[in-house]
Protein backbone atom coordinates (compact mmCIF):
# COMPACT_ATOMS: atom_id res chain seq x y z
CA UNK A 1 0.00 0.00 0.00
CA UNK A 2 1.14 3.53 -0.79
CA UNK A 3 1.15 6.30 1.81
CA UNK A 4 -1.91 8.05 0.40
CA UNK A 5 -3.84 4.76 0.28
CA UNK A 6 -2.97 4.05 3.90
CA UNK A 7 -4.19 7.47 5.02
CA UNK A 8 -7.39 6.95 3.02
CA UNK A 9 -7.88 3.62 4.80
CA UNK A 10 -7.31 5.26 8.19
CA UNK A 11 -9.79 8.05 7.54
CA UNK A 12 -12.37 5.69 6.04
CA UNK A 13 -12.15 2.89 8.60
CA UNK A 14 -11.49 5.12 11.65
CA UNK A 15 -9.85 2.30 13.62
CA UNK A 16 -10.12 2.12 17.38
CA UNK A 17 -6.66 2.56 18.93
CA UNK A 18 -6.12 1.25 22.45
CA UNK A 19 -3.58 3.62 24.02
CA UNK A 20 -1.85 2.79 27.29
CA UNK A 21 0.18 5.94 27.64
CA UNK A 22 1.40 8.27 30.37
CA UNK A 23 -0.37 10.98 32.34
CA UNK A 24 1.45 13.75 30.51
CA UNK A 25 0.52 12.42 27.06
CA UNK A 26 -3.10 11.33 27.42
CA UNK A 27 -4.77 14.51 26.21
CA UNK A 28 -2.52 15.36 23.28
CA UNK A 29 -2.27 11.71 22.18
CA UNK A 30 -6.04 11.34 22.11
CA UNK A 31 -6.45 14.62 20.22
CA UNK A 32 -3.79 13.69 17.66
CA UNK A 33 -5.43 10.33 16.95
CA UNK A 34 -8.82 12.03 16.58
CA UNK A 35 -7.49 14.81 14.36
CA UNK A 36 -5.86 12.31 12.02
CA UNK A 37 -9.12 10.42 11.58
CA UNK A 38 -8.94 7.45 13.97
CA UNK A 39 -10.56 6.81 17.36
CA UNK A 40 -8.55 6.69 20.62
CA UNK A 41 -9.35 4.78 23.82
CA UNK A 42 -7.18 5.60 26.84
CA UNK A 43 -7.83 2.36 28.71
CA UNK A 44 -5.26 1.24 31.27
CA UNK A 45 -7.06 -0.54 34.12
CA UNK A 46 -5.56 -3.98 34.71
CA UNK A 47 -9.04 -5.46 35.17
CA UNK A 48 -10.23 -4.63 31.64
CA UNK A 49 -7.32 -4.33 29.23
CA UNK A 50 -7.33 -7.99 28.20
CA UNK A 51 -11.02 -7.70 27.28
CA UNK A 52 -10.59 -4.39 25.49
CA UNK A 53 -7.60 -5.20 23.27
CA UNK A 54 -9.46 -7.69 21.03
CA UNK A 55 -12.09 -5.08 20.08
CA UNK A 56 -9.46 -2.48 19.11
CA UNK A 57 -7.64 -2.30 15.81
CA UNK A 58 -4.26 -1.86 17.48
CA UNK A 59 -2.59 -1.37 20.86
CA UNK A 60 0.06 1.18 21.83
CA UNK A 61 2.10 1.03 25.03
CA UNK A 62 4.10 3.98 26.35
CA UNK A 63 6.09 3.57 29.59
CA UNK A 64 6.43 7.28 30.37
CA UNK A 65 4.89 7.20 33.86
CA UNK A 66 5.20 3.73 35.31
CA UNK A 67 3.60 2.13 38.33
CA UNK A 68 3.27 -1.57 39.27
CA UNK A 69 -0.43 -1.68 38.39
CA UNK A 70 0.17 -0.08 35.02
CA UNK A 71 3.03 -2.45 34.27
CA UNK A 72 0.78 -5.42 34.94
CA UNK A 73 -1.85 -3.90 32.66
CA UNK A 74 0.75 -3.38 29.92
CA UNK A 75 1.85 -7.00 30.16
CA UNK A 76 -1.72 -8.30 30.01
CA UNK A 77 -2.56 -6.01 27.10
CA UNK A 78 0.52 -7.06 25.12
CA UNK A 79 -0.30 -10.73 25.68
CA UNK A 80 -3.91 -10.13 24.62
CA UNK A 81 -2.76 -8.37 21.45
CA UNK A 82 -0.51 -11.27 20.59
CA UNK A 83 -3.29 -13.78 21.21
CA UNK A 84 -5.79 -11.79 19.14
CA UNK A 85 -3.37 -11.11 16.29
CA UNK A 86 -3.51 -7.34 16.85
CA UNK A 87 -0.51 -5.15 16.04
CA UNK A 88 1.00 -3.27 18.95
CA UNK A 89 3.50 -0.44 19.23
CA UNK A 90 5.99 -0.03 22.09
CA UNK A 91 7.40 3.34 23.11
CA UNK A 92 10.31 2.62 25.53
CA UNK A 93 10.46 6.09 27.08
CA UNK A 94 13.76 6.71 28.91
CA UNK A 95 14.10 2.98 29.55
CA UNK A 96 17.79 3.42 30.38
CA UNK A 97 17.14 5.98 33.14
CA UNK A 98 16.52 3.49 35.97
CA UNK A 99 16.89 -0.27 36.47
CA UNK A 100 13.13 -0.59 36.96
CA UNK A 101 12.33 0.99 33.61
CA UNK A 102 14.91 -1.19 31.91
CA UNK A 103 13.45 -4.33 33.42
CA UNK A 104 9.92 -3.38 32.33
CA UNK A 105 11.01 -2.71 28.74
CA UNK A 106 12.95 -5.95 28.46
CA UNK A 107 9.87 -7.85 29.61
CA UNK A 108 7.62 -6.04 27.11
CA UNK A 109 10.00 -6.57 24.21
CA UNK A 110 10.00 -10.28 25.00
CA UNK A 111 6.22 -10.16 24.39
CA UNK A 112 6.77 -9.31 20.72
CA UNK A 113 5.87 -5.75 19.76
CA UNK A 114 5.02 -5.16 16.11
CA UNK A 115 6.72 -1.74 16.07
CA UNK A 116 9.22 -0.19 18.49
CA UNK A 117 9.39 3.62 18.30
CA UNK A 118 11.93 5.70 20.19
CA UNK A 119 14.46 8.46 19.93
CA UNK A 120 18.03 7.69 18.95
CA UNK A 121 19.34 7.26 22.49
CA UNK A 122 16.46 4.95 23.45
CA UNK A 123 16.96 2.70 20.43
CA UNK A 124 20.72 2.53 20.83
CA UNK A 125 20.42 1.68 24.52
CA UNK A 126 18.11 -1.25 23.74
CA UNK A 127 21.17 -2.96 22.26
CA UNK A 128 23.40 -1.95 25.16
CA UNK A 129 25.21 0.82 23.31
CA UNK A 130 26.53 3.83 25.20
CA UNK A 131 24.38 6.90 24.63
CA UNK A 132 24.32 10.58 25.48
CA UNK A 133 20.63 10.49 26.39
CA UNK A 134 19.34 12.31 29.47
CA UNK A 135 15.96 11.15 30.74
CA UNK A 136 13.42 11.45 27.94
CA UNK A 137 15.76 13.58 25.79
CA UNK A 138 18.02 12.10 23.14
CA UNK A 139 21.64 13.15 23.09
CA UNK A 140 22.39 11.16 19.94
CA UNK A 141 21.53 11.73 16.28
CA UNK A 142 19.21 9.54 14.24
CA UNK A 143 22.12 8.68 11.95
CA UNK A 144 24.04 7.35 14.96
CA UNK A 145 21.16 4.97 15.72
CA UNK A 146 20.47 3.56 12.25
CA UNK A 147 22.81 0.60 12.63
CA UNK A 148 21.36 -0.26 16.03
CA UNK A 149 17.83 0.06 14.70
CA UNK A 150 18.54 -2.37 11.86
CA UNK A 151 20.14 -4.88 14.22
CA UNK A 152 17.24 -4.60 16.66
CA UNK A 153 14.66 -5.07 13.89
CA UNK A 154 16.43 -8.23 12.71
CA UNK A 155 16.80 -9.61 16.22
CA UNK A 156 13.18 -8.95 17.22
CA UNK A 157 11.50 -9.55 13.88
CA UNK A 158 9.72 -6.22 14.09
CA UNK A 159 9.76 -2.70 12.66
CA UNK A 160 11.98 -0.19 14.45
CA UNK A 161 11.42 3.56 14.19
CA UNK A 162 13.96 6.19 15.22
CA UNK A 163 12.53 9.69 15.42
CA UNK A 164 14.45 12.94 15.41
CA UNK A 165 15.68 15.54 12.94
CA UNK A 166 15.08 13.04 10.10
CA UNK A 167 13.19 9.89 11.01
CA UNK A 168 14.43 6.40 10.15
CA UNK A 169 12.31 3.25 9.74
CA UNK A 170 13.51 -0.30 9.13
CA UNK A 171 12.25 -3.86 9.29
CA UNK A 172 15.79 -5.19 9.08
CA UNK A 173 15.83 -5.51 5.31
CA UNK A 174 13.97 -2.44 4.04
CA UNK A 175 14.46 1.11 5.29
CA UNK A 176 13.25 4.66 4.74
CA UNK A 177 14.05 8.16 5.94
CA UNK A 178 11.25 10.68 6.45
CA UNK A 179 11.71 14.45 6.55
CA UNK A 180 9.38 17.23 7.64
CA UNK A 181 8.21 18.66 10.91
CA UNK A 182 9.58 21.66 12.77
CA UNK A 183 12.24 22.45 15.34
CA UNK A 184 9.44 23.73 17.58
CA UNK A 185 8.11 20.19 18.07
CA UNK A 186 10.68 19.10 20.69
CA UNK A 187 9.57 22.09 22.79
CA UNK A 188 6.10 20.57 23.29
CA UNK A 189 5.75 17.77 25.78
CA UNK A 190 4.42 14.39 24.62
CA UNK A 191 4.65 15.05 20.89
CA UNK A 192 6.60 11.82 20.44
CA UNK A 193 4.14 9.96 22.65
CA UNK A 194 1.27 11.18 20.50
CA UNK A 195 3.12 9.99 17.39
CA UNK A 196 3.28 6.50 18.92
CA UNK A 197 -0.49 6.55 19.40
CA UNK A 198 -1.01 7.70 15.81
CA UNK A 199 1.30 4.97 14.56
CA UNK A 200 -1.02 2.44 16.18
CA UNK A 201 -3.87 3.78 14.09
CA UNK A 202 -1.94 3.30 10.87
CA UNK A 203 -0.81 -0.18 11.98
CA UNK A 204 -4.47 -1.12 12.35
CA UNK A 205 -5.10 -0.60 8.62
CA UNK A 206 -1.81 -1.52 6.90
CA UNK A 207 1.37 -3.61 7.24
CA UNK A 208 3.70 -2.33 9.99
CA UNK A 209 6.58 -1.00 7.88
CA UNK A 210 4.27 0.97 5.61
CA UNK A 211 2.18 2.05 8.61
CA UNK A 212 5.20 3.55 10.34
CA UNK A 213 6.25 5.46 7.22
CA UNK A 214 2.73 6.79 6.67
CA UNK A 215 2.37 7.94 10.28
CA UNK A 216 5.71 9.77 10.12
CA UNK A 217 4.87 11.36 6.76
CA UNK A 218 1.54 12.68 8.05
CA UNK A 219 3.03 13.86 11.34
CA UNK A 220 5.88 15.62 9.55
CA UNK A 221 3.56 17.28 7.06
CA UNK A 222 1.37 18.60 9.86
CA UNK A 223 4.45 19.94 11.66
CA UNK A 224 5.66 21.72 8.54
CA UNK A 225 2.28 23.35 8.01
CA UNK A 226 1.87 24.36 11.65
CA UNK A 227 5.27 26.07 11.71
CA UNK A 228 4.15 28.44 8.96
CA UNK A 229 1.68 30.20 11.27
CA UNK A 230 2.84 29.43 14.83
CA UNK A 231 4.71 32.02 16.87
CA UNK A 232 5.85 29.59 19.57
CA UNK A 233 5.10 26.27 21.27
CA UNK A 234 1.64 27.25 22.50
CA UNK A 235 0.26 28.39 19.17
CA UNK A 236 2.12 25.57 17.41
CA UNK A 237 0.23 22.90 19.34
CA UNK A 238 -3.12 24.36 18.25
CA UNK A 239 -1.93 24.86 14.67
CA UNK A 240 -0.55 21.31 14.59
CA UNK A 241 -3.89 19.73 15.50
CA UNK A 242 -5.65 21.91 12.95
CA UNK A 243 -3.13 20.97 10.26
CA UNK A 244 -3.37 17.28 11.09
CA UNK A 245 -7.15 17.38 10.68
CA UNK A 246 -6.84 19.02 7.26
CA UNK A 247 -4.39 16.58 5.64
CA UNK A 248 -6.01 14.49 2.91
CA UNK A 249 -4.68 11.39 1.14
CA UNK A 250 -3.78 13.38 -1.96
CA UNK A 251 -1.47 15.56 0.15
CA UNK A 252 0.79 12.55 0.71
CA UNK A 253 0.43 11.01 -2.74
CA UNK A 254 3.88 11.92 -4.05
CA UNK A 255 5.82 10.78 -0.93
CA UNK A 256 7.85 13.97 -1.30
CA UNK A 257 9.28 13.70 2.21
CA UNK A 258 9.98 9.96 2.06
CA UNK A 259 13.34 8.59 0.93
CA UNK A 260 13.13 4.85 0.30
CA UNK A 261 16.44 3.13 0.91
Amino acid sequence: MKTDQILEALQTQKPLVHCITNYVAMNIAANVVLAAGASPAMVHAEAEVADFVPIAGALTINIGTLSPDWVSAMQKAADAAKAAGKPWVLDPVAHFATPYRGEVVRDLIARGPTIIRGNASEIMALLGAATAGKGVDSGDSVADAEEAATALAKAQGCVVVVTGEQDFVTDGSRAARISGGSDIMPMITAMGCSLTALMGGFAAVSPPFEAAVAALAMFGEAGTRAAQTASGPGSFQVAFLDALSQIKPEDLADDANVQWL
